[in-house]
C-alpha cells in the first residue's frame, strides 16, 4: 500500500488543482448591491454563533450594502456600524431562511442556513482504508466465536468501553485475496447489536490506485459505492448504515458527490486543509469554499445538498506526546470547533505493514481520554448535524 496517502500533508499541494469544478458559483453574487458578509448561505451554526435562548440561536447578521441603503434584515431595520449592516436573528428551526431587503430599491436577498443544536462538545473516533480486519474475521469464521476475537476489533471495543467513544468505520470492498462478497454471515446479529455504538461506510473500492474517484463520473462511484453498502447489509445490517462517509483521498467531482449523496451519504468528511496555497483532499469545493469549511469546520452546499465535515487529526500524523498539545491548539484557534473527529487509518495497526505504529493503541486511548477530559461528549457525526 502507498504510504504517501499517509502523508497527505506533504502531498497536498499536488492534487491542488484537481479538485476545482469549474464555473462553481461563488458565494456573492457580483452584479448585486446587498452580499451576506456573516453567516453566509449553507452555514451551520452551533451556540458559538451567539446565544442559545428561548428555545433557539440569537445571531447576529452582517450584511455588505452601500451607505445610504435601508436594510432590513428578517423584516426588522438593521443598524449601519463598520461598513457593516447588522441585525440579531432568532433561529427557532433547524432550516431556517434568511431575508434582506433594501427598502430604497426593492432589492431582496436571501440564504438558508441551520442551526446545530445537538453539535456543540461532542466527538467520534473514525477510521479509513479498512479491509483487512474483516478479512481476518471471515477467515477464521470457524474458529472466532466474536468479531470481536479480532485484535484491531477487540481494541476499537476497549475504546469504547473506557471512554463511551462512538467508532465509525470507512471500508474498502476488496483487497488482496478478500473482497466483501465473501466476508461471513456468522456474526450478523453481534454488528446489530453492537450498532449504538459502532458504524461502517463505503470508502472506496480498494486502496489502490491512488485518488481513485478525483475524476470518476456518477456512475463509477454509484457502483463502487453501492457494492459495499449491499454487501453491509447482508452481513451486518442496516443499523450498521448512516448518512455520513469519508471518500478515499476525500477527492471526487460534483458528479461523484452526487452518486454517494444519491446512495444516502449526505454528509462527507474530509480535511480541508490549505497547502501552499491550495486546498486539496476537500472533495469538488473551490478554494473559496473549501476555506470556508475550514474556518467554519462545517459547512452545507445548498445547491448540491451536502454537509461537508473538517476532520480535526489524522491521529497517525502525529507523536504520541505531540497529540494533546495538536488537538489543545486545534480546540483553541480562531474558532472553537463544536465537533471533534479524530480519524486514523487501519493499516497502521499491523506489524507487516511498511510504516506500522507500534504505539497505535496507545494513539487512539490518548485522542479519546484528551476528548473525554476537554468535555467532548461521544455522538456520531449524523447525530448532531441533521435535523
Amino acid at each position: 500500500m502507498n504510504t504517501t496517502r499517509r502523508k497527505f500533508v506533504k502531498m497536498a499541494s499536488i492534487a491542488g488543482t484537481g479538485i476545482v469544478t469549474a464555473g462553481m458559483i461563488p458565494f456573492s453574487s457580483n452584479d448585486s448591491n446587498i452580499r451576506f458578509f456573516s453567516p453566509l448561505d449553507g452555514d451551520m451554526l452551533c451556540e458559538y454563533d451567539g446565544k442559545v435562548e428561548k428555545g433557539g440561536l440569537t445571531t447576529t447578521v452582517e450584511i455588505e450594502a452601500p451607505i445610504g441603503s435601508k436594510i432590513k434584515i428578517n423584516g426588522l431595520n438593521a443598524k449601519y456600524a463598520d461598513k457593516l449592516y447588522s441585525s440579531k436573528v432568532h433561529l427557532k428551526d433547524y432550516e431556517n431562511v434568511i431575508e434582506v431587503e433594501d427598502v430604497n430599491t426593492g432589492e431582496k436577498q436571501s440564504i438558508t442556513i441551520f442551526w446545530l443544536k445537538n453539535f456543540t462538545n461532542k466527538y467520534r473516533l473514525s477510521l479509513d482504508d479498512n479491509i483487512w480486519f474483516l478479512k481476518d474475521i471471515s477467515v477464521n469464521a470457524n474458529k472466532y466465536e466474536s468479531i470481536f476475537e479480532n485484535s484491531y476489533l477487540a481494541l476499537l471495543k476497549e475504546v469504547h468501553e473506557t471512554y463511551g467513544t462512538k467508532i465509525h468505520i470507512n471500508i474498502y470492498y476488496q483487497t488482496e485475496g478478500f473482497n466483501l462478497s465473501q466476508m461471513t454471515t456468522k456474526f450478523r446479529n453481534e454488528w446489530r447489536e453492537n450498532s449504538r455504538w459502532l458504524r461502517l461506510s463505503f470508502h472506496a473500492l480498494q486502496n489502490d490506485p491512488d485518488k481513485p474517484y478525483i475524476n470518476a463520473g456518477y456512475e463509477q462511484v454509484k457502483k463502487d459505492c453501492d457494492k459495499v453498502k449491499e454487501q453491509i447489509l447482508r452481513f451486518a445490517g442496516e443499523e450498521l448504515i448512516g448518512p455520513v462517509t469519508t471518500l478515499h483521498w476525500c477527492e471526487a467531482t460534483v458528479e461523484g458527490c452526487r452518486a454517494l449523496r444519491d446512495s444516502g451519504y449526505t454528509a462527507l468528511a474530509g480535511y480541508f486543509k490549505e497547502e501552499e496555497g491550495q486546498y486539496p483532499v476537500s472533495y469538488y469545493l473551490n478554494k473559496e469554499r473549501a476555506k470556508h469549511v475550514d474556518k467554519r469546520h462545517i459547512w452545507r452546499d445548498n445547491k448540491e445538498g451536502i454537509i461537508f465535515s473538517k476532520i480535526a487529526i489524522v491521529i497517525n500524523n502525529q507523536d504520541l506526546n505531540k497529540i494533546g498539545p495538536f488537538l489543545d491548539n486545534y480546540k483553541n484557534g480562531s474558532r472553537t470547533p463544536g465537533y471533534m473527529d479524530l480519524m486514523i487509518h487501519e493499516q497502521y495497526y499491523y506489524p507487516h505493514y511498511n510504516d506500522y505504529q507500534p504505539d497505535y493503541r496507545q494513539k487512539v486511548l490518548t485522542s479519546a481520554k484528551w476528548a473525554t477530559e476537554n468535555g467532548y461528549k461521544p455522538a456520531f457525526l449524523s447525530e448532531c448535524i441533521f435535523d
